[in-house]
């Protein structure tokens, strides 16, 4: 492994079910079988970082002492991320509700539970001074991801996938580098995503099947296509994405090819159900990315 990720965020459990289509208000619909297994924005993007990125990843976050905490470790552990520095708290492990339609979309509702104590100390701010490159997502308390970002040295690359989209301080914006959001989210925050450039220097917007769009300030525009594949579970995809996009900075890529990477590793993602089980090996992600064809 090369270049050093630390990501600090959520860690949940995934209870998913099939359904064949998102229910309405009030309405009760039969579903497929129920599906169990690790997730959580945080704990998806290190696995990608280090088993889809090759980076050396470390997770920072939250687990209570249950069993759903060592279904994650378990899958943490097997895909290379250092988790000493996870912590438990006295609150259940995060939970996810997840549903999936037969074309692959989800809808999501997370029970944060222990994330909800995920704190940056001594040890934590440590191993982020020693990174490449930090990164954060909104499922954690923003007090956690200012003192991450307070943590990090001066010329790591710091970045922060606004998702799920909530207001963000101005502290926390003079602080980001690169903002990665999807089309939703952009528009949360600024309505247009060209105006995300007054607050932050760079920002992917990621675009679903259609690729993503690389913005930097005084610099034109860079649009990385899709590539065409059977979705099967859309859940996990932008976590894969930004787990790349981490890796690949901190390898030493630039934004763009590293975009192209990223890419390719969500667009497998999609391909295979679950989460952090959709993650593809740092091998697959590159063959794609030459290819840019699914097989």
């Amino acid at each position: 492994m090369t270049g050093r990720v630390v990501v600090v965020g959520s860690a949940n459990v995934d209870l998913v079910v099939d359904v064949p289509r998102p229910p309405k208000a009030g309405e009760t619909i039969l579903g497929g079988r129920l599906r169990r297994s690790p997730g959580g924005k945080g704990a998806n993007q290190a696995v990608a970082a280090a088993w889809a990125g090759g980076a050396d990843t470390t997770f920072v976050g939250a687990l209570g002492e249950d069993e759903a905490a060592d279904l994650i470790l378990v899958s943490l552990g097997g895909a290379g991320v250092r988790t000493d520095l996870v912590e438990r708290a006295d609150a259940p492990t995060g939970t996810a509700f997840v549903t999936v339609s037969p074309d692959g979309e989800n809808a999501i509702v997370v029970a944060p539970g222990a994330n909800d104590h995920v704190r940056i100390g001594a040890a934590q701010a440590e191993r982020i001074a020693e990174a490449d490159v930090v990164l954060a997502q909104l499922e954690i308390p923003l007090d956690v991801v200012a003192a991450a970002a307070a943590a990090a040295r001066p010329d790591a690359v710091l970045i922060l996938n606004a998702a799920p989209s909530r207001e963000l301080p101005d502290s926390l914006w003079e602080v980001v580098d690169l903002l990665v959001v999807n089309e939703h989210e952009a528009a949360d925050l600024a309505g247009e995503p060209e105006l995300l450039l007054k607050r932050v220097p760079a920002v992917v917007v990621t675009l679903g099947g259609e690729g993503c769009a690389v913005l930097r300030r005084d610099q034109e525009p860079v649009r990385v296509p899709g590539i065409r594949v059977d979705a099967v579970d859309t859940t996990g995809a932008g976590d894969t994405f930004c787990g790349v996009l981490a890796a690949g900075l901190a390898q030493g890529l630039d934004l763009p090819d590293a975009a192209r990477l990223a890419s390719a590793a969500g667009a497998l993602a999609v391909t295979r159900p679950g989460a952090q089980e959709a993650v593809p090996t740092a091998v697959e992600v590159a063959a794609l990315a030459v290819g840019g064809k699914a097989r």
